[in-house]
């Protein structure tokens, strides 16, 4: 398995390339700096740098993992920014939608909504002409999507969601499969606010096994999914019965 994971310095992007390279797949992981540094902390990894708002970028940067892979057989769109990239202090005095800068809330949808097309624009083409491939977007919960304070954050997922099940419905019967895939609840990660804890937080690392079994001969055929991390052995085990 060769896996194309965008985001993949930190957080959940991170944490489901350590997963899918400890399964043994080679995976190219990408990011706007430090890519090199944290692939070198994984087996038959490689870090290519990335900026998923540059079609340009993404171009240099799918040509590159395809070359040194030998193909992609799994993209995990993943790249984003949060709400802390906006309004640091979001959770304790959150802004209203007219309040949030033009430039904040379009940098937010070129990365978390176009970052997600533009990405996938250059790599499924390629999975196409090859004869299959997955691709998995990261997702997060509908309630994010309509949550007051959430401006642009919870509209870019919500066009994300839409966007994927475009690409499933218009990929279906090709060899090539789209999922979602969320952690399920809120998680520790660099997009909450420093010092903001709370026992129920789930950890990146509860993405690691739905997208190793995704990665899976297991997998093959599921199509069109939306994989809920924090309750994925309890879906498994409903979609084994």
């Amino acid at each position: 398995m060769r896996a194309l994971v965008t985001g993949g310095t930190s957080g959940l992007g991170r944490a489901m390339a350590s997963a899918l390279a400890a399964s043994g797949a080679t995976v190219a992981l990408t990011g706007r700096s430090r890519a090199d540094d944290i692939a070198k902390t994984l087996p038959r990894a490689i870090g290519i740098k990335l900026d998923v708002r540059d079609e340009a970028s993404v171009r240099r940067a799918v040509d590159e993992a395809w070359t040194r892979m030998g193909g992609i057989d799994l993209l995990v769109n993943n790249a984003g920014m949060g709400m802390i990239d906006v309004n640091p202090a979001f959770m304790t005095h959150p802004a209203r939608f007219w309040e949030v800068p033009v430039d904040a809330f379009r940098a937010v949808v070129d990365t978390n909504l176009t970052g997600y097309f533009l990405v996938a624009r250059e790599v499924v083409p390629r999975m196409l002409a090859a004869g299959g491939g997955r691709v998995v977007n990261v997702a997060v919960s509908e309630a994010t999507m309509r949550r007051a304070g959430f401006v642009p954050y919870g509209p870019s997922r919500a066009g994300s969601e839409s966007l994927s099940r475009i690409m499933a419905a218009e990929l279906r019967d090709t060899g090539v499969t789209v999922n979602l895939l969320l952690p399920g609840g809120a998680t520790v990660t660099g997009m909450m606010p420093p010092g903001l804890t709370n026992p129920a937080f789930l950890q990146p690392e509860v993405m690691g096994p739905p997208i190793v079994w995704l990665a899976s001969p297991e997998a093959a055929g599921v199509h069109d999914e939306r994989i809920v991390a924090a309750g994925f052995e309890e879906w498994l085990q409903r979609r084994s019965s």
